[in-house]
């Protein structure tokens, strides 16, 4: 397994993962499929902050991460997105891409990661929780996807300083 900076060309296996997560799942409250064009631009966009683990050439997830909130006042506070395909779940690939992002973020002045979680995803938040993540609120139904009501979960890590 190796975790790398995530380059344009792999959009094609980014947007693979991804959609399915936005087709098939709750664990996104987003309906729109991600596109290569876009995936590739969100990418070059966040060039350095991007990253996939992969094996044998395989793109198996990724991790991004950027800002919460617009404004100066946010500048030091990030928020992530992380999404394994099946076959990468259960193997450390999340924590290896998790550690890699925050990691790289407080090295760039991040004080805060944020992770904004469907509440029909207790996987995640258990993850988060082994990852020193806490709680720190609940929205319920702020989302709506199926026709369900969704509540998103926020948890948050201090950072260490570098």
């Amino acid at each position: 397994m190796n975790i790398r900076t995530a380059r344009p060309a792999d959009a094609a296996a980014i947007a693979a993962i991804w959609n399915v997560i936005i087709r098939d799942t709750l664990i996104t409250f987003t309906t729109k499929e991600r596109t290569e064009a876009t995936l590739a631009a969100h990418i070059s966009e966040r060039q350095g902050a991007f990253w996939v683990a992969e094996e044998a050439g395989k793109v198996l997830g990724f991790v991004t991460y950027g800002p919460f909130r617009t404004g100066p006042g946010y500048a030091t506070t990030a928020e992530h997105t992380l999404i394994l395909a099946p076959e990468g779940r259960g193997r450390g690939l999340g924590r290896a891409l998790m550690h890699k992002a925050m990691e790289h973020a407080a090295a760039h002045g991040i004080h805060v990661m944020v992770a904004g979680i469907s509440a029909a995803n207790p996987g995640a938040v258990a993850f988060h929780a082994a990852l020193g993540f806490e709680q720190t609120g609940k929205l319920p139904q702020v989302g709506r996807k199926s026709g369900q009501w969704l509540d998103l979960i926020f948890m948050q890590k201090t950072l260490p300083s570098s």
